[in-house]
């Protein structure tokens, strides 16, 4: 039995549920087997659950077994693709003892006249086969893609169709999901041109057939041929817009790095992302406790990782600009004998293979500090809004709530690494405002709040730790309420409002004398609504408690001399009519406005 099982389990509960590829290793650290998984989390737990039912190949490598690691993509593609490139590279042990006809699955083009794409289990002789292929999902998905972006036939009618009946376009064809080859008006030349089109796009994802399209919609428009050039334009979208999500191929960054990193409280990850010759062949990932995510740190990195044996590409791209780039650029220039070009980017095309090594950065991450990839990647994006030095592990939000002038309360509630921490929420009610003032009560609650922190004897866990953000519900009147007044406690923490709209969704984040958008970070913008949600949902709760409690039932009002306002007056100070009807009658007299006889007969009437 493997003896590193436990720690395998723990970190594979920690691992990301996105599609991706996994590499397991040996104690020597040599790759002993990569798979692909639309659910990394689900399949790699399949290995190393208790009651696991391997054959006996799979259990041997489990038994191997003593670390792994993976890259994460975007799409079971993008897996499937990079799972194939990766074991023709590493020939990983196990890969080749498992492969075999009966397990793969293959793309096949037939050799007919107007030839069908489809997916099949098998090598089929005639025409062109594409594979072999590890998952029959992934292959099934690829031949629906394909045949959808190109608009290929699906059915079972046979081509050039011979009878009238068998002329009759289908479906597919009236919602434009097939060119409709059933109509005779497709030549077999012209459907061979688009069946290679399909292939290269399969093979590579290649622009070529892209241009070449667009050369021929150019050409049919000159030639009047506008109906031909729609239906051309029409492909061309498509396939810009499937191409749009594939980064596992790209000719256009041939030998190159991408470096981006993610922050946490504890220090950065960085992960490097490599291209060789037009594909993605690796990730390495490095984790720095309490260093900085700056430009400095690029700089470091750069030297140190290549500097250790790693090949230089001829382009390394960097989320953030890197200090000295033209001195490293000659420094790895001299190292490898070819010109190096160290770049940044924060927009444009290179965004996407940046957003994939920050993602694989953030994954490696959240593996590592117990949390998920998209909730690092928010404190990450909050804290550069925000200008904050570091992602806030402690966040603290408050609300106020009442029904006018009654019921007047607020809720803190707690986020700890973008979660709530539910057992550090604070409920408060009003005690000092009288009448419906939200900032007055902002401020009693932040000063009771931060009153209790100074207080050196302090012993509730909630009210002794510092948070690292503030949030408030409300714009920027509800922040210039109370920060200066933090500011005179010492209480250094920043201060910021959360903004709704008008039909009090989250809209933007407010200072004291602007506002900061957020709709644009989805990370960021997802992770405030959800505190602005909690802590309205606490609140409101809080605040329909107490006024369940303050609503005074009829014993009170039916004795002479009491009405409404009295009575709330009362169940305000008491809070329950019971406390009411063991009270000395000279403080119901004092807190009602009441004579000390009438004082007298409601407690005799609540106490019955």
């Amino acid at each position: 039995m493997n003896e590193r099982l436990p720690y395998l389990r723990e970190k594979t509960n920690r691992l990301s549920t996105f599609p991706g590829v996994y590499k397991m290793k040996n104690q020597a650290g040599d790759i002993i087997y990569i798979g692909k998984a639309k659910n990394l989390k689900n399949r790699v737990t399949s290995y190393f659950r208790q009651s696991a039912d391997h054959t006996p190949k799979v259990a041997k490598m489990v038994e191997n077994v003593y670390d792994y690691d993976f890259i994460v993509t975007d799409t079971e593609y993008e897996a499937l693709v990079l799972e194939c490139s990766l074991i023709k590279q590493h020939k990983p042990k196990y890969n080749i003892l498992l492969k075999d006809d009966k397990g793969y699955h293959y793309i096949h083009v037939s050799g007919e006249l107007y030839p069908r794409i489809t997916a099949e289990k098998r090598i089929i002789e005639g025409g062109i086969t594409l594979g072999p292929y590890t998952s029959s999902g992934v292959t099934k998905q690829t031949v629906a893609e394909v045949n959808k972006v190109f608009m290929l036939p699906v059915c079972h009618k046979k081509f050039p169709c011979t009878s009238a009946a068998n002329r009759r376009p289908c479906l597919n064809y009236h919602i434009k999901q097939c060119m409709g080859v059933c109509t005779g008006k497709i030549s077999a030349e012209n459907y061979g041109a688009i069946i290679n089109d399909a292939l290269n796009y399969i093979k590579t994802g290649s622009r070529d057939s892209v241009e070449k399209l667009r050369e021929e919609m150019e050409k049919a428009a000159e030639n009047l041929e506008f109906e031909k050039a729609a239906v051309l334009r029409d492909r061309i979208n498509n396939i810009t817009r499937a191409a749009q999500t594939q980064k596992i191929f790209d000719p256009d960054i041939d030998n190159t790095d991408i470096i981006a990193s993610v922050s946490d409280h504890n220090g950065t990850c960085v992960s490097v992302i490599v291209y060789r010759n037009g594909k993605l062949v690796d990730k390495n990932s490095y984790f720095f406790e309490g260093a900085d995510n700056d430009t400095s740190l690029y700089t470091d990195f750069i030297m140190q990782y290549y500097s250790s044996g790693h090949d230089v590409p001829e382009k390394i791209f960097t989320e953030y600009e890197c200090e000295d780039a033209d001195v490293v650029s000659g420094i790895l220039k001299e190292q490898s004998g070819h010109a190096v070009h160290v770049l940044f980017r924060q927009k444009g095309s290179m965004m996407k293979y940046i957003m994939l090594a920050r993602n694989n950065a953030s994954e490696f991450l959240s593996v590592r500090a117990g949390r998920t990839g998209k909730e690092l990647i928010a404190l990450e994006q909050l804290s550069q809004l925000l200008g904050l030095p570091k992602p806030p592990e402690y966040i603290e939000a408050y609300d106020i709530s009442n029904l006018g002038s009654s019921a007047m309360c607020a809720s803190m509630v707690v986020f700890e690494n973008g979660r709530p921490l539910k057992k550090m929420y604070k409920r408060f009610s009003i005690k000092n405002v009288a009448i419906q003032n939200d900032y007055a009560c902002m401020h009693e609650v932040l000063e009771r709040r931060f009153t209790r922190f100074l207080d050196e004897n302090e012993t509730d866990e909630g009210f002794r730790r510092k948070p690292d953000l503030v949030f408030l519900d409300g714009g920027k009147g509800q922040v210039n309420a109370v920060e200066p007044y933090l500011r005179e406690m010492g209480i250094d923490v920043p201060v910021f409002g959360i903004v709704k709209d008008n039909k009090h969704r989250t809209r933007a984040i407010s200072t004291g004398g602007e506002e900061i958008s957020v709709s644009s970070l989805r990370s960021a913008f997802t992770l405030l609504t959800n505190i602005q949600d909690e802590m309205h949902r606490v609140a409101i709760t809080y605040q329909k408690k107490l006024h369940s409690k303050i609503t005074f039932d009829s014993r009170l009002t039916s004795v002479k001399g009491i009405g409404e306002k009295k009575a709330a007056r009362l169940m305000e100070h008491f809070r329950t009519a019971e406390a009411i009807g063991k009270a000395e009658p000279e403080e119901v007299s004092r807190i009602a406005g009441i004579s000390a006889e009438t004082a007298a007969e409601l407690i005799l009437k609540l106490s019955q």
